[in-house]
């Protein structure tokens, strides 16, 4: 079983601070990279969605106006 440690934002910089520049700079890539990486399966899973929605038949159609117009009945 995996036990998540929390470590105070300010030991992170500091233990950070004291790699070496070039593995600061590694990661810095790996964080960029991972969050890229999130928010492609972030994006996959909204599409996958609402081709469920859209195949459900849950998806409305319309200009803003007639979308407003359903909003205030």
């Amino acid at each position: 079983m995996l036990v998540q440690q929390i470590v105070p934002f300010q030991t992170v910089l500091e233990m950070i601070e004291s790699l070496p520049d070039y593995q600061q700079e590694n990661l810095i890539g790996i964080i960029k990279h991972r969050l890229i990486e999130q928010r492609r399966d972030s994006i996959a899973e909204n599409i996958r969605m609402a081709r469920e929605e859209y195949v459900a038949g849950e998806i409305n159609k319309g200009s803003v106006d007639d979308i407003m117009k359903q909003i205030a009945q």
